[in-house]
């Protein structure tokens, strides 16, 4: 098999293994992570599996931010 094709079967699979609740932030971390590894000499794949996971992070921790801004100003309701 060609490492191209082998690069592109580990991606798809990761893909799918994530699913719809964890691909925040995952796809566009990967391009940009992807095309850092390529410029940075030929580690596209690697890159493209590090900026994945530091896409979730930084969704995940926007999402709780937002979280924490509404319930604050929410009134308290009692």
């Amino acid at each position: 098999m060609s490492r191209k094709l082998v690069s592109i079967m580990l991606a798809s699979t990761m893909f799918i293994a994530a699913g719809a609740a964890q691909a925040k932030g995952c796809i566009e971390g990967a391009a940009v992570g992807g095309v850092a590894g390529h410029v940075a000499g030929k580690h596209g794949t690697a890159g493209a599996v590090g900026g994945c996971a530091i896409g979730h992070h930084e969704a995940s921790k926007k999402e709780k931010k937002a979280q924490e801004a509404n319930a604050a100003s929410a009134p308290s309701g009692k």
